[in-house]
């Protein structure tokens, strides 16, 4: 239970050592909720949304487009009821794009309703390590045009039109820039190396309903027919299959056995194929995925890939899986330099790790974690930690909760009610111990 009196931030202490048990039910995909949100921004009627994750982000995206004048009915629930009759601004306010990565996402709906848009440097995790080139590129082709300053400026006196884009990366927010411009351009715009996520087949389906014509959902090239009036319309999100397998990974370094609700099978593949790959004994029937207790075995490679391909946002916390698995594992995030980096303090609690360059990392086990401060840099990497400090011996303590519960909606309540045990303090010490800086080819202990 929360027991904090200030506004400051928070840590979670944790006191390892104890196996989850029970049922939780996983909130609709967090990366679905972000685009579909934009997405109201391009009618002037009235959309729901269903099943929308309880979480941070969530909050400050609706927060962005209230600046916009939006009127949004439901926040801090599941169901949001948004309307744009009127957008009064060009800029969304810098202070909540800087803690928002989903923010460049609001670019095409103002170029599409005022023909202008100004964005400060969007947020959220390795800011300086993720551009919106691809953004941009996709963007310009349109019709946009670049203005100079510290700022990204576009404007679209013109409006948009059709075009055949083909874009250099499958950025997954890339891609969903470029449908939501294509939505309203008039003519048939082609998209092609276009990412496949789940979420992207739900932006596509949400915007389908409120009257557009799209062409090879699911596929990487997709066919958008724009520039009709959009009505408003109502969609429930998928279940999140990246909540589900960060459920599904503290289940298994602690010796657990729980169920997970709420994502389809089919989204989970990708994460379920690894982890029984790895010896954890999961089952999938329909949206409910089974853990029991297992013995986890390394396996020769794990390597991210877009989809269908094994998540990135999952190598965190497989990595720490590995750490409690017999053998060594090769864990290779190809797509995001550094974000191994941030698991260097694993090597402070007894894990035993050789990081070969930014992207790969050697992860040895079985190692026997001990608590100790931990410092949560980003969204995923923290949950990771929160996984180690539920494995290890002793107390840790997480912080700050806040960068967690972005992604993690209730994340305090749910570990108590599958047996953790866990509290919240505020965080009024210096930043927490660190292992040092860590350079390529060092070994982490």
């Amino acid at each position: 239970m929360r027991n904090v009196t200030g506004d400051g931030p928070t840590r979670l202490v944790v006191e390892g050592g104890h196996a989850l048990a029970g049922t939780v039910k996983v909130d609709g995909n967090k990366n679905a909720a972000l685009p579909l949100l934009a997405a109201c921004l391009l009618t002037d009627q009235r959309c729901r949304l269903n099943n929308v994750p309880r979480i941070k982000d969530v909050e400050v995206m609706a927060a962005l487009l209230q600046g916009l004048g939006a009127e949004i009915d439901g926040i801090g629930t599941s169901t949001l009821d948004v309307c744009c009759r009127r957008v009064t601004a060009a800029e969304p306010d810098p202070r909540l794009v800087g803690r928002l990565r989903g923010s460049v996402l609001l670019f095409g709906p103002l170029l599409a309703r005022l023909g202008h848009a100004r964005l400060a440097p969007p947020g959220g995790d390795f800011p300086a390590r993720r551009t919106i080139a691809v953004h941009l590129q996709a963007l310009c082709a349109m019709g946009a045009r670049e203005i100079s300053g510290d700022a990204h400026e576009l404007e679209a006196p013109g409006g948009l039109h059709a075009a055949s884009v083909y874009l250099e990366e499958a950025s997954v927010t890339g891609t969903e820039t470029a449908i939501l411009a294509a939505a309203v351009a008039p003519g048939t715009t082609e998209i092609r190396h276009a990412a496949c996520e789940p979420h992207v087949a739900e932006l596509c389906g949400f915007l389908c309903s409120m009257g557009v014509e799209i062409e090879g959902v699911g596929t990487h090239t997709l066919r958008i027919a724009g520039g009709g009036r959009l009505g408003g319309a109502s969609r429930t999100l998928g279940g999140d299959y990246i909540e589900a397998g960060s459920w599904a990974v503290l289940a298994a370094v602690t010796g657990g056995a729980i169920e997970i609700r709420g994502a389809g099978a089919a989204d989970l593949e990708p994460i379920t194929a690894v982890l029984s790959r790895m010896r954890v004994q999961c089952t999938v029937a329909g949206d409910c995925l089974t853990v029991d207790a297992s013995r986890p075995q390394a396996i020769r490679q794990i390597t991210t890939a877009p989809w269908p391909g094994f998540p990135s946002d999952m190598v965190s916390l497989v990595s720490v899986l590995a750490t409690q698995a017999h053998g060594p594992t090769l864990v290779h995030d190809w797509m995001y330099e550094l974000r191994l980096f941030a698991l260097e303090q694993l090597s402070g609690m007894g894990a035993d790790l050789f990081l070969c360059d930014p992207h790969r990392m050697i992860v040895s086990g079985p190692s026997r974690l001990k608590g100790r401060n931990l410092d949560t840099r980003d969204l995923r990497s923290g949950m990771a930690l929160i996984a180690a400090a539920l494995a290890a011996d002793g107390t840790s303590r997480v912080g700050p909760l806040e960068t967690v519960e972005r992604g993690y909606a209730n994340l305090v309540e749910r570990l108590a009610a599958l047996g953790a045990r866990v509290e919240v303090e505020e965080d009024d010490t210096a930043r927490p111990e660190r292992t040092g800086a860590v350079t390529d080819r060092s070994r982490l202990r």
